[in-house]
């Protein structure tokens, strides 16, 4: 149920005495009196989340620079900026779309004539009319930019994630490295055999890692303080404990509160001519793998409290109730009211998207309206979406991201979430390792409610203010898994430093 939408409705029902919508959504009065206080609520906080409007100078740049027009969006920028008129948050969201548009132009680097030469390094024998024929399917990810079409740099190798007919023509096969967390395994039917006493958070593991950033050479002028910080994790209570850091390079560090949504490291160290700045840190902390055995019998509509109404709301930019958001989830979720079954109605519909390599999100004007629309989607903006939809349906659901290890040398970036169902309560959903095919009801649904114990949070929430604050642009807007780095004179970003994560697992 659309719960907001359906506020009216419910008001109705309260006061018809033959409870007509109440018998076709199959509610009791008390319910319904819940749930419209419930929406209401909610949409009373959407309507003071929103009441701040972005400036239409700021609205009309972000729809030039979605739009390909990024000549006119500086001729609107500059222009605007030269006045006397804008405040400092309009400045700075004018300026940062300044910004977007050279970040979008190191995404989207190569030619229709590069990316086919790319793929025939693949394809030896790849026609024309065959690169013509994937490229109108939209295979290959691409910009019309003042009139120029370019084509994100990945695009080429996400060929082979998106076409089986393109992998399976591969030189050498499909090429791709993934984490062995994505096929159902002896972990998953250890941690749901180690949760069968109804203990949620079960096989702990004491893991040490280290992380480090290592700036390139005459980024910043010597002499100069570089400002570095990494990702740090928070204790969860029955997800991540007893953290410790051990060592960090420089040894003066300064770790944000534990309050911290986005939690980091914070060091400094002076760039010197013609070397790296390197900043590292080395912790150890003990991870749990999680599992709910959810009865979808005993699933019931939550009741909204204020924490749990935060959850349920709109979030412009990246969680926007849209039209086409809307229509994706009537038809998704048709007439159930179940909120389990609708969560694996929905898991199972973004879960179908296939995963590709990511524009950076910063260029992204809004994350879950791209993960529909695009094709495919990476990990953060498959959640972002299912987020979304949960919250449009009146299920509370939130962010997590951080890394993913294993026992061998995989390790990557990942976004994941949780979502809250009565009475079980927060349990984890990633959507991106998705459903799996072991042919058991409860390692197949494994990470709707489940977790894996492969894997540390840095993030509790998404687009969190670092500590110390940070003076300049951020790199990642949204996320932070690989660090943040800046000196006096601005951000610096990705191109300009490398990051390393170690994670082993402790006898």
């Amino acid at each position: 149920m659309d719960f907001i939408s359906e506020a009216p409705r419910l008001a109705a029902a309260l006061f018809d005495k033959r409870d007509a919508t109440a018998c076709r959504l199959g509610l009791s009065r008390r319910l319904l009196l819940s749930l419209l206080i419930a929406a209401l609520s909610c949409c009373a906080l959407i309507s003071v989340a929103t009441a701040v409007e972005t400036p239409p100078s700021v609205r009309h740049a972000i729809e030039l620079v979605d739009g390909g027009q990024f000549a006119k969006a500086e001729t609107s920028i500059a222009a605007r900026l030269k006045s006397a008129a804008p405040a400092a948050d309009e400045r700075n969201a004018l300026e940062f779309e300044r910004e977007r548009m050279r970040r979008i132009l190191l995404d989207f680097t190569l030619s229709q004539a590069q990316v086919k030469a790319k793929v025939r390094e693949q394809i030896p024998d790849l026609t024309d009319d065959e690169f013509a024929a994937w490229d109108q399917a939209g295979l290959f990810e691409k910009r019309v930019i003042d009139g120029r079409t370019v084509y994100f740099g990945r695009s080429p190798s996400n060929l082979f994630r998106l076409s089986p007919a393109a992998a399976a023509r591969r030189k050498g096969g499909p090429g791709f490295v993934d984490s062995p967390m994505e096929k159902p395994n002896d972990h998953h039917r250890s941690v749901v055999a180690a949760a069968r006493g109804g203990q949620r958070s079960v096989l702990p593991r004491r893991v040490r890692v280290t992380q480090s950033i290592s700036v390139k050479p005459g980024a910043v002028p010597a002499g100069e303080t570089v400002r570095a910080w990494i990702p740090y994790p928070r204790a969860i209570k029955g997800q991540q404990e007893e953290i410790r850091l051990i060592d960090s390079s420089p040894a003066r560090h300064t770790i944000a509160p534990e309050s911290t949504l986005q939690r980091t490291v914070y060091l400094e160290s002076p760039a010197v001519a013609g070397k790296p700045t390197d900043f590292s840190v080395t912790y150890e902390l003990t991870i749990f793998a999680q599992h709910t055995a959810i009865d979808a019998d005993k699933v019931e509509r939550a009741n909204l409290t204020p924490e749990l109404l935060e959850h349920v709301r709109e979030r412009p930019p990246h969680i926007v109730f849209t039209d086409a958001i809307r229509k994706f989830s009537r038809d998704t979720v048709g007439d159930e009211r179940n909120p389990y079954r609708i969560a694996q109605k929905l898991f199972a519909a973004v879960d179908r998207i296939q995963w590709a390599g990511a524009l950076e999100y910063s260029t992204i004007s809004n994350i879950s309206d791209y993960a529909l629309h695009a094709g495919h989607a990476d990990c953060g903006q498959q959640t972002l979406l299912l987020m979304t939809l949960l919250r449009l349906n009146g299920i509370p659901a939130r962010w997590q991201s951080g890394m993913v290890f294993s026992d061998g040398e995989y390790d990557n970036l990942h976004d994941w979430g949780m979502l809250y169902l009565a009475p079980f309560g927060w349990v984890p959903m990633d959507v991106t390792t998705g459903r799996m095919s072991a042919g058991d009801p409860v390692i197949d649904d494994f990470y709707l409610g489940s977790l894996d114990a492969y894997r540390l949070a840095f993030n509790d929430d998404y687009a969190q203010p670092l500590t110390p604050v940070k003076r300049h642009f951020r790199s990642e807007t949204v996320d932070s898994q690989r660090g943040e780095v800046e000196w006096r004179g601005g951000n610096l970003y990705f191109d300009r430093w490398n990051y390393q994560f170690k994670a082993r697992v402790l006898p």
